[in-house]
């Protein structure tokens, strides 16, 4: 008993909370006064058609991937407003670094949807994109951009550069050292980076409940020094809010941010997964009532925004830009075996000079 009086009598030095955020429920009805951008009607369409043309992407490419055209391919089901939304959010100097699931930000940005298939296809030229030069390639070790990430935060203010770096990896990756130990390095630099995790339940097949034992990844930034919010992540209203807010205050010298974007995770992993393997039907059966496509939509609806017509002439818009992006990717030759050693070294050494030579069938005298 003396030891709880004690404990009691103890000062607090320090409270801590992690705030939600979220603007349309499930049905597209309003739980909040939205932000002003929400009444921008155009750009609320084009957050809408961006995410559908994702989806559709998709389910095309799973399809090349079952037909032997294409390699493993991740799939954005269920999660394509948090790309979206935070793509839609930077300006084109601010700099990306994408994970492996993030191809509706690389669009948003200006990557072809050949250039995407290209890299799924197991070409490298897919990540000489045509989208921001400065932005990063695909990241496919989990958490491995982060210090990336945090690096090219750096360099952006020693240069006193208004611009923002924007992290994304899933929940896995918060269990990585890469990601907190770039965190720790941006919190004590109070560098303008913007870390998004996607938290859609899984890592691969674990639960997030085996991943960790906080009760949102969000705090996780309270650690490092800096701020974290959750966000509805399958509300792209809120996911752009979120964004806007955090690149705006990074890029005024207001240091990091952390958004948890708790969506879930509709489909397999990969085209080599199986999710059915630990997971039930009815358990992602009842998180379709939450997915982002169907929110949005409804909200449009009910505005006047958007008609049965307006969907009918989308679907078809999609279906022939993607149709006419997979003929040119199928049509693109194959990379000659001695441009293998192209984009290594900036002056080639002797040594893999002679061997790019002869595989070119140069005479090499």
């Amino acid at each position: 008993m003396a030891s709880k009086r004690a404990n009691e009598e103890l000062p607090v030095i320090a409270r801590f909370e992690v705030r939600r955020r979220n603007y349309l429920a499930p049905d597209g009805s309003i739980e909040r006064p939205l932000p002003a951008f929400a009444t921008d009607a155009k750009l609320l369409v084009e957050l809408y058609r961006s995410m559908v043309l994702l989806r559709l992407f998709d389910r095309k490419a799973v399809a090349l991937q079952r037909t032997g055209r294409l390699g493993t391919y991740a799939i954005s089901l269920g999660q394509e407003a948090v790309s979206v939304g935070v793509a839609s959010a930077m300006r084109e100097d601010d700099v990306l670094l994408p994970s492996y699931r993030d191809n509706g930000a690389l669009l948003w940005r200006g990557v072809k949807l050949e250039e995407i298939l290209l890299f799924w296809g197991g070409d490298e030229r897919g990540n000489d994109f045509s989208g921001p030069r400065h932005d990063f390639p695909f990241c496919v070790p989990v958490g491995s951009q982060a210090p990336h990430a945090a690096g090219v935060a750096y360099a952006l203010k020693l240069r006193k550069e208004p611009r923002v770096a924007v992290c994304m990896f899933g929940d896995g990756a918060t269990s990585k050292g890469d990601v907190y130990e770039a965190m720790n390095f941006a919190g004590v630099h109070k560098l303008p980076l913007v870390f998004v995790a996607t938290n859609n339940q899984w890592a691969i097949s674990v639960p997030l409940r085996l991943q960790t034992g906080s009760e949102t990844l969000a705090q996780k930034a309270i650690g490092a020094g800096f701020s974290g919010e959750q966000v509805d992540g399958s509300d792209v209203v809120a996911m752009r809010a979120a964004a806007e807010e955090a690149i705006a205050a990074a890029r005024d010298g207001k240091g990091p941010h952390f958004i948890e974007a708790v969506t879930y995770r509709l489909g397999d992993h990969t085209t080599s997964d199986d999710a059915l393997r630990y997971r039930s039907a009815e358990e992602v059966q009842a998180h379709w009532k939450e997915e982002p496509i169907a929110r949005l939509r409804s909200y449009l609806v009910g505005q006047k925004m958007w008609t049965k017509a307006d969907e009918e002439r989308l679907a078809a818009e999609c279906h022939e830009r993607i149709e006419a992006a997979v003929e040119r990717y199928l049509k693109t030759p194959p990379r000659r075996a001695e441009t293998m050693f192209d984009n290594l070294y900036a002056d080639l050494p002797e040594a893999y000079a002679a061997q790019r030579r002869e595989l070119a069938g140069e005479d090499d005298a």
